[in-house]
């Protein structure tokens, strides 16, 4: 019986054999060297992330001065109640969004990659023209209100950019694309702190001789942010469908080698039918996540962005603290805090966190994505188990050890988990449910950021005064546990993408070696690439 082949099995041996070769051409063409369809990708999801992340982050940095123009009889600080509101709006519009836009890049495909980028530019000049009503809504209620608006953009630019520059990189360049397009965020973040210290630096006598000139300052560094949006939005809208959502999901050959710049062979043309008909993406979801597969590899990369994105924020609490030890805290005027305060935040920036982007985009494809989450999760569990045992003595006694403690935190997280649970869900489902899978996985991240900005806010000042942060030792002992949650995760459930084609994602691949060896009909299932899961069926 070993020696004979049925029917069937040739045929799935010759289907297989025709779409690896299709595929391979697909990957040694247009989408997989470095080219202008690399230069392209690269600019215009990057040119997004950029916008993103400074629209995220200057927040933290223009709250200082509204509380000046807005809120002079609060001792010109905004209540804690209306901030917390204000800088979470853009949190639940970023939720919305990355679920949104993650599921309509599957039903309706990638073409739809441009109205998440409009959304935002409307977002961001609307922020920063948000004026009030004569009796009413305030101008932080509207700039609560287009920050919303201005989330969902951001949020639809998770998936959609993932799945774009996943699909349009080669293999063996795959990974290091997709951190260099997150990397990004950190440039984001650097971006908006050195636009408000020029702005400042340009209006510091006007805001000398009347603080209420800093209505302009905040205006322009909300405004300015929708400059690299503007400049690539047209590549975004005609950038063509992806050839892989082309070839796998719509079966158009035509429409995937047009893309590449390629014309129809007529092997292509035979094996791949348009498909005319209205595709059930709800039915071919729950098809394909109702295995316990596939759905473990989704529990395990959105379980691992909530765990990551819950700790993350954790960083944060303690930058009041590195900040007064720098001398960077209150000043005595208005001009001399909001400087202070913007150049403490380009140093914390870039305590370990902008190199760490850097050094996952040159090590990602010879470490591995999985690897490095192992190593992230690993490093950041001690960090925080350290920080919490010793956080007083390191406060009082060792703060050059504390601030050294921190970068490495900030380092670890973003060579490490930050990046790879955005670059993973990319990559590790087949393009049928590529976008919805990553647009849950990033909201189930943002999530985590919710619920720590709003829980552990609360936490850390139990047992002491408002804003002492009495209990922030045993927090930080939470999030340690929470990162070795994260480890334990990524041990489980995620499988390595390194050096893989995204068609061996696809549901139905058959390896090459199968391919050659096909002696019998048991050699005919799908191979698979998950290797605890074959040793699961033994």
């Amino acid at each position: 019986m070993a020696d004979i082949v049925s029917e069937r099995g040739q045929e799935r041996f010759v289907t297989a054999e025709e779409k690896l070769h299709s595929l391979e051409k697909l990957d040694d063409s247009g989408a997989g060297g470095w080219n202008w369809f690399t230069a392209r990708t690269i600019l215009t999801s990057g040119a997004g992330f950029f916008t993103d992340s400074y629209d995220v982050f200057i927040i933290n940095l223009i709250t200082p001065m509204l509380g000046y123009v807005y809120y002079a009889h609060n001792n010109n600080k905004i209540p804690a109640d209306i901030e917390g509101i204000l800088k979470g709006m853009s949190s639940v519009g970023t939720f919305i969004g990355q679920l949104l836009f993650g599921f309509l890049g599957d039903i309706l495909g990638r073409k739809i990659y441009g109205f998440e980028l409009l959304i935002i530019i409307i977002g961001t000049i609307n922020c920063a023209t948000a004026s009030s009503a004569i009796r009413g809504v305030s101008a932080i209620g509207f700039l609560g209100l287009w920050r919303l608006i201005l989330g969902i953009g951001i949020g639809g630019d998770y998936p959609m950019s993932a799945t774009i520059t996943s699909e349009w990189s080669a293999a063996g360049k795959r990974g290091m694309m997709m951190a260099l397009i997150f990397s990004m965020q950190g440039i984001g973040n650097l971006a908006a702190a050195i636009v408000t210290l020029i702005l400042l630096a340009i209006f510091k006598n006007a805001i000398i001789a009347d603080v209420m000139n800093l209505d302009y300052v905040w205006r322009l560094c909300i405004g300015l942010g929708a400059v690299p949006a503007v400049g690539t939005i047209y590549l975004r809208f005609t950038m063509p469908e992806s050839p892989r959502y082309s070839l796998n999901v719509e079966h158009d050959v035509e429409a995937a080698a047009q893309a590449k710049g390629q014309v129809v062979s007529n092997e292509l043309a035979k094996q791949y039918t348009k498909v005319e008909e209205k595709r059930d993406h709800w039915a071919e979801f729950r098809a394909y996540f109702g295995q316990w597969k596939h759905f473990k590899v989704l529990l395990g990369t959105a379980s691992a962005w909530f765990l990551l994105d819950v700790a993350f924020y954790g960083l944060g609490l303690n930058n009041s603290a590195i900040l007064s030890a720098i001398g960077f805290a209150n000043k005595p005027t208005p001009f001399e805090t909001l400087w202070a305060n913007t150049v403490g935040q380009i140093i914390i920036t870039c305590l370990g966190s902008v190199p760490g982007y850097y050094i996952t985009v040159f090590t990602i494809e010879k470490l591995g994505r999985r690897t490095i989450q192992i190593m992230g999760f690993t490093a950041t569990t001690i960090l925080f188990a350290i920080l919490a045992g010793c956080y007083n003595i390191l406060i009082e006694r060792s703060m050059p050890a504390f601030i050294f403690l921190f970068t490495l935190a900030q380092l670890f997280q973003n060579f490490g988990a930050n990046s790879t649970t955005f670059i993973i869900p990319g990559e590790v489902f087949p393009t049928k449910v590529r976008a919805s899978a990553h647009g849950i996985s990033a909201a189930s991240g943002k999530a985590g950021a919710i619920l720590a900005s709003f829980a552990f806010n609360a936490l850390v000042d139990v047992g002491g005064p408002q804003g002492a942060h009495a209990f922030l030792p045993e927090v930080l002992g939470i999030f340690a546990a929470v990162m070795f949650l994260g480890l334990v995760v990524t041990i489980l459930w995620i499988p390595e993408s390194k050096g893989k084609d995204l068609e061996e994602f696809e549901e139905g691949y058959v390896a090459e070696h199968t391919v050659e060896a096909g002696s019998s009909d048991a050699s005919i299932a799908n191979e698979s690439v998950y290797p605890e899961q074959e040793a699961g069926k033994a």
